[in-house]
């Protein structure tokens, strides 16, 4: 057998795989009573035996050389540990020497140096390709340093590429949502691609030739990259923002390759979900270049979803008709908080006394305007200009939001923290005080980086103003037309709901899940045909915070350590229950008049905002058009 001289590192350490939840539904008492609920039970038990079994075996093996992992491979190593990916290194003397482990299954990892002595030893040796065969479920080689070694493998070709990449719509369930993409010309520096062979299936493919592609080594398929680098996902990102784009082959190789080999194990999301928001409309019959019955008619028509970021300050200026529209549909349309007045920067401050006062009074004002409309909004702060501080994260965590969403991930303080590629690759971005930020991005960030957002398993959030819905939203509509036509449907929802639904989940036995939860509020549904247990965690740097846990309306035991809190529920088949955090309040904070003075500035800036919107910006389209 192979590989038992590794060096094991496992993800799966928090929940270890267990039968205890069966027992719970029925212990088997004295001498085994072999009744019919006994058998239930032993029938459970031993499916749950035989599926942690094959979970066990989705492992990953990481070929070391003998100073250890490279550069490269400890990158690989913590790609894994970010999907949740249980694996081991080994050197190459001891994946092939070792008789003792028992297992199918394996998924390696190697340079192409590495696998081309792996392949040359297998040659030499049928006893070890036999064994090679029946133990290994695929392999992922990266070009690494040696490209002799990788011509070795797959004739090579100098690059550079200059024209683009496109990913193949020929292996639907290895390419998932990016079957079929094309990647626009980008600053990524391939310097090297295959020649084409007819026993090679492509995947990626640049100008130039193949960079990513699928062949077999001695019945075992392997998946061959041109690229040298992996994505090292703890590099600072200094704006905040990751492009697929800059990143085709350190990034997207990889990541389809762990997402299709370890389909059962890793972290994925329970559903692929979006929503587009436009910013700071009033809701009146039209803003701007946004007509909402027209809107509601093409959301019908294409099939989208549309959250209003509405600006707390208008909450007595809405148009009934409107609102009576948005109540009646609420499957297409939604409103969320954007921030409170609009002013410049007003969530960017430092003082927390200042913070907590503009959140209480967008808080009411958000509820005066459902009292008086009788629509509701979703519980999700979007920052005015993308303005936020560290302080405004921790006051809203504290008070009635859920979450945050915004463009921007770097804070505006003076020294920000840094935001790294796992940070902004996570479902949302956790990193300030805990409290949830989700990413959205514009359309002209490429389909490419919505698809491959969803991939990691983060929401599919848009956003635009009213001036991309000029000429009657037909840049929207081809937009839209793109999200829809990937290769797994998005579901389109309100962006509180999305929020509520957003996390990370894996099976740990056929009755037991694992769930991440991020925003203050998830929603945990039971879609199998039997009772699921329900292990969730949540990153909480103070536990003590935390007042209560509710799920479904009643109050359930949780607990605090290692900067996280955890706690267990139990859904029946086919039912859902929604989990909520109460912190404790904060303190009272001496509330701040307004004076005249900002009250006038505030009101001039909004009415000549709006000035704009409605009158210069529609002018200055009509100018342009030759009108």
């Amino acid at each position: 057998m192979l590989g038992a001289s590794f060096l094991r590192k496992t993800s799966l350490h928090d929940y270890a795989f267990t039968i205890a939840p069966f027992e719970r539904g029925g212990a088997i008492q004295g001498h085994a009573r072999f009744g019919c609920r006994a058998q239930a039970v032993l029938k459970r038990i031993s499916y749950s035996l035989a599926f942690s079994i094959s979970l066990l075996n989705e492992e990953a093996i990481l070929l070391s050389g003998s100073d250890g992992l490279s550069s490269q491979g400890r990158n690989l190593a913590k790609l894994l540990d970010f999907f949740g990916v249980s694996w081991r290194a080994s050197t190459l003397p001891a994946l092939l020497s070792d008789q003792n482990i028992n297992g199918s299954g394996l998924r390696v990892l190697c340079s192409s140096d590495h696998f081309a002595a792996l392949i040359a030893d297998l040659s030499r040796d049928s006893d070890r390709a036999r064994r090679w065969r029946e133990q290994i479920h695929s392999v992922f080689v990266y070009a690494g340093d040696d490209i002799a070694a990788l011509d070795k493998l797959v004739k090579t070709r100098p690059g550079p590429c200059s024209g683009g990449f496109a990913i193949s719509d020929k292996l639907p369930e290895f390419c998932g949502i990016m079957c079929g993409i094309r990647i626009g010309e980008d600053d990524s520096q391939v310097n090297l691609v295959f020649a084409a062979q007819e026993q090679s299936t492509e995947i990626i493919s640049s100008d130039r030739g193949p960079v990513f592609l699928k062949r077999e080594y001695e019945g075992v398929p392997a998946f061959l990259s041109s690229g040298a680098r992996i994505i090292d996902i703890e590099d600072d990102l200094p704006d905040g923002i990751f492009d697929v784009r800059h990143h085709v082959l350190e990034a997207i190789p990889p990541v389809l390759y762990l997402k299709w080999a370890f389909a059962a194990t890793c972290w994925s999301a329970p559903e692929r979900s979006g929503c587009l928001v436009i910013d700071d409309p009033l809701l009146r019959p039209t803003y701007g270049f946004v007509d909402f019955r027209e809107l509601l008619s093409l959301m019908r028509r294409y099939k989208f979803s549309t959250n209003i970021a509405f600006i707390p300050w208008n909450w007595r200026r809405s148009d009934s008709g409107v609102t009576r529209l948005f109540r009646e549909n609420p499957e297409y349309y939604s409103i969320s908080v954007h921030g409170c007045a609009h002013t410049r920067a007003e969530f960017g401050s430092a003082d927390s006394e200042h913070l907590y006062a503009k959140t209480r009074q967008a808080l009411e004002r958000m509820d005066q305007h459902a009292a008086a409309t009788g629509l509701a909004h979703d519980r999700v702060m979007v920052f005015p200009q993308g303005v936020f501080s560290e302080a405004a994260m921790r006051i809203l965590k504290r008070t009635d939001f859920i979450a945050a969403v915004n463009n921007d991930t770097v804070s505006f303080d003076r020294n920000p923290r840094p935001i790294t590629v796992a940070d902004v690759w996570d479902t949302a971005i956790m990193a300030y005080d805990n409290f949830a930020l989700f990413t959205r991005r514009y359309p002209w960030s490429g389909v490419e980086n919505f698809a491959f957002d969803s991939l990691l398993g983060k929401p599919v959030i848009i956003v635009i103003h009213h001036g991309f819905c000029r000429d009657h939203c037909i840049q929207l509509i081809e937009f839209m037309e793109r999200l829809n036509a990937l290769a797994c449907p998005l579901i389109w929802r309100s962006l509180g709901e999305l929020v509520k639904r957003s996390c990370r989940q894996r099976a740990l036995s056929p009755d037991v899940t694992q769930i991440e939860m991020y925003g203050k509020e998830l929603l945990v549904e039971n879609l199998s045909d039997r009772t699921k247990q329900f292990l969730v965690r949540r990153r909480e740097s103070n536990p003590s915070l935390i007042n209560e846990v509710f799920a479904g309306g009643r109050h359930i035991a949780w607990n605090g350590s290692d900067d996280q809190i955890q706690f267990e529920v139990e859904v029946r088949a086919g039912e859902n229950v929604t989990i909520r955090l109460h912190l404790h309040e904060l303190g009272e904070v001496k509330e701040r008049v307004e004076n005249l003075n900002d009250k006038a500035r505030t009101m001039l800036r909004r009415y000549l905002c709006e000035l704009r919107d409605n009158y210069f910006h529609k002018l200055t389209s009509l100018s342009s058009n030759g009108h």
